[in-house]
């Protein structure tokens, strides 16, 4: 019988490519605000991040389908945002947090409902290097990325008595987009060139591993080696 994995924001981009890859192996349970994908192994269910009391009913749907969960990846969230701290509203601002950061706690909330007296758990929140270093006008975002990172810390610490790890992943530039890269884009990384979805999968892959209990409260960095580059105007 198949483990319970559930990923949130599977419509596009990392999130989709989890879904497509890990329905070989897991029980994929895809969430989401945008579209159903459609991935062969995925069950979906249209959910927002932004509402608590959805992502509960929500969890509650899949505990009525499956039972239980062995694994979350909280990869869904706003993108990014960019704007200048004159220009963006607090409104807008606590949404992306609210999206990004409390989204990510209320899943991790009931997903360990429903991994309750399972052998294990592991808990998989997507970051961002932005949380380390960032741009002008990522504010908000950068700010939701570190928070999650926090949280991460926390969460470990916290479930030191249950059979559950919690880990991040800081991705740095993924390319996810059809749009052509230019030979600079590669060779400005360390590693030579700029990521792909793929790269992920392997760190989600690694991380879950039910025998890999000995990594815990860890912010996996996967960026090419960028965000330990010195550069010089």
């Amino acid at each position: 019988m198949k483990s319970v994995m559930i990923i949130t924001g599977v419509s596009q981009g990392i999130g989709y490519s989890l879904a497509r890859h890990f329905a070989e192996t897991y029980e994929v349970v895809g969430l989401d605000i945008g579209d159903d994908p459609n991935l062969e192994g995925v069950t979906f269910f249209k959910m927002d991040l932004e509402q608590p009391e959805e992502v509960k009913q929500t969890f509650e749907r899949i505990r009525d389908q499956f039972g239980s969960a062995h694994v979350l990846v909280n990869n869904g969230g706003i993108a990014s945002l960019v704007q200048p701290i004159d220009e963006i509203d607090v409104e807008t601002f606590k949404r992306v947090i609210d999206i990004n950061l409390v989204g990510t706690f209320v899943c991790a909330k009931y997903f360990l409902q429903l991994n309750e007296g399972e052998s294990y758990g592991r808990i998989v929140n997507i970051a961002s290097t932005r949380a380390l270093q960032n741009e002008p006008d990522w504010d908000a975002y950068g700010a939701s990325k570190g928070g999650i990172v926090g949280l991460t810390h926390s969460l470990a610490i916290s479930l030191g008595g249950r059979p559950v790890t919690v880990n991040a992943i800081s991705p740095g530039w993924i390319h996810t987009s059809d749009e052509e890269l230019r030979q600079i884009d590669h060779t400005q990384h360390p590693s030579g060139r700029v990521g792909e979805p793929l790269d992920i999968v392997r760190a989600v892959r690694y991380l879950i591993d039910p025998e890999n209990d000995f990594v815990n409260g860890h912010n996996l960095v996967v960026d090419g080696g960028m965000t330990k580059k010195m550069i010089y105007e």
